[in-house]
């Protein structure tokens, strides 16, 4: 083996960076609890991750936050996980999502999906019938208000909150996609973090979203409208209102992709984008005695660790 792996009880501080998606105030939000770091002679990665029990036995996995967290990188290490020594881990198999952009921060990535991007480096593009609800939005009163993350008040978290609430609810999501309020003020506390939200006409909030900046692109994160605004849409406005501020930044802004391939998630978010980018992951399998013995006879499909499949 040409690298060694170890894992670090240190709540992803050896992966610590200032880009958000490896920040404190996101590792504290998502309740990192290790650093997986792999050596080479070439210099090193330190992944954040969650280690998890595998119900059933003492056995134990990992898997990265949510988001686009990769790795930090030292030196000109992308090591090949089949080059590696990951016994000192302990872990049955690791998932791992990978920044935008660059690199991946190890060898054999997969290509997972494909995110949608607007690069100010390239012409905005946009369909006429987008462009023309966003102006109908603002004659009738739609406004957006941009705030910096630490600086966004108790009540205005509150009220983007429960616009996003509202949205988890109508798509039945699952629970792992529902927040409290301890979730929104770590995401808020870093500066690299963003709260638009849409006043509506009558005062309330329309919708809202929280933008972040992580290796140099900055990420539509997280965003919910409320049920009595649907069908003005203004998440056109907002989607707008970032792309606007990206290219001030002059950084592309990614609109992330589709549930699917091709669903109409992905085809909204078409509209408003100029550049597509892969959405890599690793899948790897540090025992494999272990993780055949807990796989069974299911088959490997596009879900990863197959023993966890839903």
């Amino acid at each position: 083996m040409s690298a060694v792996a170890e894992l670090l009880a240190d709540a992803g501080a050896a992966a610590e960076s200032e880009e958000f998606f490896r920040s404190r105030a996101f590792l504290d939000a998502e309740g990192v609890t290790h650093t997986l770091r792999v050596s080479d002679r070439a210099g090193s990665v330190a992944a954040p991750v969650i280690v998890r029990g595998i119900a059933g036995s003492e056995l134990r996995d990992a898997i990265s936050p949510y988001g686009y967290p990769g790795a930090s990188v030292a030196g000109a290490a992308q090591p090949d996980p089949g080059e590696v020594d990951w016994s000192a881990t302990g872990l049955v198999s690791v998932f791992l999502r990978d920044r935008v952009g660059g690199e991946p921060c190890f060898a054999g990535a997969t290509e997972r999906s494909v995110l949608q991007l607007s690069d100010p480096a390239t012409q905005r593009k946009s369909r006429m019938s987008d462009r023309q609800q966003i102006r109908r939005n603002e004659r009738d009163g739609y406004r957006i208000e941009r705030f910096d993350g630490p600086a966004a008040t108790t009540a205005q978290r509150s009220a983007y909150a429960l616009a996003y609430a509202e949205t988890m609810a109508r798509a039945d999501a699952a629970k792992r996609y529902l927040y409290g309020p301890e979730y929104w003020d770590d995401l808020l506390s870093s500066p690299r973090s963003w709260l638009f939200l849409v006043h509506a006409p009558d005062g309330g909030t329309a919708a809202g979203a929280i933008a972040v900046l992580s290796d140099g692109v900055v990420h539509y994160y997280l965003s919910g409208t409320a049920d009595s605004h649907l069908s003005a849409s203004p998440a056109k406005n907002l989607i707008a209102a970032v792309i606007d501020f990206a290219a001030e930044l002059e950084l592309p802004m990614n609109l992330g992709g589709g549930v699917a391939p091709g669903d109409s998630l992905e085809a909204f978010k078409k509209g408003f984008a100029n550049l597509e980018l892969p959405f890599r992951t690793h899948e790897i399998v540090c025992d494999p005695g272990a993780y055949r013995e807990l796989a069974g006879d299911r088959e490997q499909g596009g879900f990863f660790p197959v023993y966890r499949t839903p």
